[in-house]
């Protein structure tokens, strides 16, 4: 079959087109024609930092994590699924995983699930890991209705994902972003648009939660961003962050109370634990997006198999505006 593969970590030239072994099916696994991967911001990581990250997998390597596809043989074992049907998943692409840049892959029935009936391959495989992550992060600190939500990074992979999920569990929702386009595709999606460059953090606390804060605040930013993510939040309130690899003074947190909730979305995938929970928050997006409560952005470039570095450049840019996709 025909795949992209890399020999040596580093920049997005690594990439190679190559004819390797079609993989077969196994116990607990179906063989997937896959029919379109999306790009997320660990796949580059793994990329260019390499066996830095104790997550990369050996070379010579297949990337990809996410994917959407059509089931073509089913392992034995696997009783929820048959040869046909249209599934997505994030299932490869890490540790002993092969990844989604190739033509076939076998993934753990329990890392996947059936694809939203309302979305096409490329919108379905642009889902799975930013889907999970947002899905996560808003249960674990308890969105319900009626709460006050803020989404930093609102028009970004994750973040575009999280403010309509807590929309859709009936929270008001804020959502940052940097310039016209983001803001303008965060009120699109419907949520109200501050721009954190011209707005402090306690003028827009003020403006929108009257001085209390956020019951909620979703943080897709981290890093030094945390900070403006407790300053953000209310007596005893919610913070989630998909990246929290920073030094911080943890003082506003304590005084205020929080709870924060780190998110780390691989660890099914890594450590084979709890994989299923990934398979049902996956079957819990399709029904959401299938009942009109989600959808996932696409970038306006898109990429075929072999344009796999071209697609990696454009996410790293920071002009891509939703998920960079690759048709395989």
């Amino acid at each position: 079959m025909k795949a992209m593969i890399i020999r040596n970590f580093g920049s997005s030239s690594v990439f190679e087109s190559a004819e390797i072994t079609k993989p077969e099916v196994k116990p607990g696994h179906v063989l997937v024609k896959v029919a379109a991967t999306s790009i997320n911001t660990v796949d580059t990581m793994i990329r260019e930092m390499g066996r830095e990250l104790p997550i990369s997998p050996e070379l010579p390597a297949v990337l990809g994590m996410d994917f959407a596809g059509t089931v073509e043989s089913v392992g034995e074992g696997v009783s929820e699924y048959a040869v046909g049907d249209e599934v997505y998943g994030c299932a490869g692409g890490l540790g002993d995983l092969p990844g989604t840049l190739a033509e076939y892959m076998v993934a753990d029935a329990n890392l996947i699930a059936h694809k939203p009936e309302t979305l096409t391959m490329r919108e379905s495989a642009a889902l799975p890991l930013v889907g999970i992550t947002a899905y996560e992060g808003l249960t674990r600190a308890g969105v319900a209705r009626g709460q006050k939500v803020l989404v930093h990074g609102g028009s970004g992979g994750v973040g575009h994902i999280a403010l309509q999920l807590a929309r859709h569990f009936g929270a008001d929702v804020c959502a940052t972003g940097g310039g016209d386009r983001q803001l303008a595709l965060i009120q699109e999606l419907g949520a109200t648009g501050i721009n954190y460059k011209t707005e402090p953090v306690a003028d827009y606390v003020a403006k929108y939660t009257d001085g209390a804060g956020f019951d909620v605040v979703f943080d897709s930013v981290g890093g030094a961003n945390m900070a403006n993510s407790f300053e953000a939040a209310a007596l005893n309130g919610q913070v989630a962050s998909t990246v929290a690899m920073v030094e911080l003074d943890l003082s506003v947190a304590h005084f205020k109370g929080l709870s924060l909730h780190v998110v780390f979305m691989l660890i099914p995938m890594i450590h084979n634990y709890k994989r299923e929970e990934h398979a049902k928050i996956l079957r819990k997006l399709a029904e959401i997006v299938d009942a009109g409560g989600l959808r996932p952005i696409l970038d306006e470039q898109g990429f075929s198999l072999e344009e796999a570095g071209n697609a990696h450049d454009r996410l790293s840019s920071g002009h891509a505006m939703g998920k960079v996709v690759v048709e395989i």
